[in-house]
């Protein structure tokens, strides 16, 4: 079995660049021992208001329990009710419970279509007021609303940007396993809101996030030829971004969006191409004789990571966006494949082909700090929440009736969780967070 021990790093890591000194102000505190997280207390008082003041309650407590960062108390245990945003609450109600953070809000009508959402967030050990905002969304995005608070939350406890206003594309799989039927699939980060974006009418495969718009790019297969769609999530408009029979993995964007890595097949063997996506302009950026595939943007668009097994077998290097400073960066049992670079730039996240399984691992961008997450039959395809906090992949299950569902795990290698699909799905790719 591959070692899960936490490293010193990743002690340190978490103490001084996730935990932020805010919450020493707040006086509640999240600790990291041995891969495992002490969660803060927290209550989420009955919010007022509009109707769905209850769901939007409902809503933020579930992300915050999600996290695995928070440990929300039952609302059956509330000694104080009718708690709101306009006065202070009793205090000692909630010290008794515990209850390192208290979170009360209202939801009413805006009286222009739009819903308005306010928090207040206190600190129940001191008495103090922490944070309050007020936000407005279209009514019939409520839940998103609830998800706008929860990251404020978040945010303000834990000193890092929240990741709960955002969504995921995945493709969905249904039908006997040798006849799948796959089509592109979007939802709420959380599982709500799912809808179906292509009908399964023709294969269609990798979706992946413009970094700047609610655009996504998937690969379709027509008429047996890989062709590369562009669709907005919004309108349902789509476009051919390209036609390349030889492609062998998708495009990813650059940050900025103006340009697109993938990897072409030539012979026995492929290599990493960029493309610019306003001149068409194509520039090879690898030139071997082996597999060169599978490459992904660092954040700041300087460089790319990517898989080869020009050295015999599967490993991670990292170049200069240009191709040059090519560089092997894992030399461990095993290969490695479909890396993807976090939003912070700090680890890349991988697949590793072991002896009787796979396994979802992070490093450095050195080299350095390779840890293993989670293991199992089949693990594969990871991609990185927007904050850089948890990762998202697929696992296959064995048997005839066996399918791929999607995992979702903390950096920590802590609170693995299924997500809810309500079928089989694979290749997810996580969105920026909504703007």
């Amino acid at each position: 079995m591959i070692s899960r021990r936490l490293t010193t790093f990743l002690a340190a890591f978490f103490a001084a660049a996730i935990f932020a000194p805010s919450l020493a102000s707040a006086q509640v505190e999240v600790e990291i021992r041995r891969g495992q997280v002490r969660a803060i207390p927290i209550a989420v008082a009955d919010f007022t208001g509009d109707p769905v003041a209850a769901e939007t309650a409902q809503v933020v407590t579930a992300d915050l329990q999600r996290s695995g960062l928070f440990r929300p108390v039952p609302n059956s245990a509330f000694i104080e009710r009718g708690a709101n945003v306009d006065t202070p609450p009793r205090f000692q109600d909630w010290k008794v419970l515990n209850i390192q953070a208290l979170v009360v809000g209202r939801v009413t009508d805006a009286g222009d279509g739009r819903l308005r959402g306010e928090y207040r967030l206190w600190d129940v050990v001191t008495g103090r007021h922490i944070a309050g905002e007020q936000f407005f969304i279209p009514r019939n995005a409520s839940r998103r609303l609830a998800h706008i608070i929860a990251d404020a939350v978040y945010e303000r406890l834990t000193g890092e940007r929240g990741y709960f206003d955002s969504r995921v594309v995945f493709v969905d799989e249904s039908g006997p396993k040798n006849q799948r039927v796959k089509r592109l699939a979007i939802m709420d980060q959380d599982g709500a809101n799912l809808r179906l974006l292509t009908q399964g009418r023709e294969l269609v495969l990798t979706p992946r996030f413009h970094p700047l718009s609610q655009e996504i790019t998937y690969t379709a297969y027509r008429n047996g030829e890989p062709r590369v769609m562009l669709r907005n999530i919004m309108t349902g408009q789509e476009e051919v971004l390209g036609d390349f029979p030889n492609m062998s993995f998708a495009p990813r964007f650059s940050p900025q969006g103006d340009r697109v890595v993938m990897s072409l097949q030539e012979g026995g063997s492929s290599n990493i191409f960029e493309l610019d996506v306003r001149s068409r302009r194509m520039m090879r950026l690898t030139q071997t004789n082996a597999i060169d595939t599978a490459p992904c943007y660092s954040p700041d668009g300087r460089q790319i990571v990517f898989e080869s097994d020009r050295e015999g077998k599967q490993q991670l290097y990292v170049m200069n966006a240009d191709g040059s400073g090519q560089r092997r960066i894992t030399f461990g049992d095993g290969r490695y494949s479909t890396p993807v670079w976090s939003p912070r730039g700090d680890l890349i996240a991988f697949t590793k082909q072991v002896p009787g399984g796979f396994a979802i691992g992070v490093i450095r961008p050195d080299g350095s700090g390779e840890r293993v997450l989670t293991e199992g039959y089949h693990n594969e395809g990871p991609t990185w929440s927007p904050n850089g906090r948890v990762i998202l992949f697929f696992r296959e299950s064995g048997g005839a009736n066996g399918g791929a569902k999607l995992f979702s795990i903390d950096l920590t290698g802590y609170n693995e969780r299924q997500m809810p699909t309500p079928s089989f799905g694979s290749d997810p790719a996580w969105s920026p967070l909504l703007k």
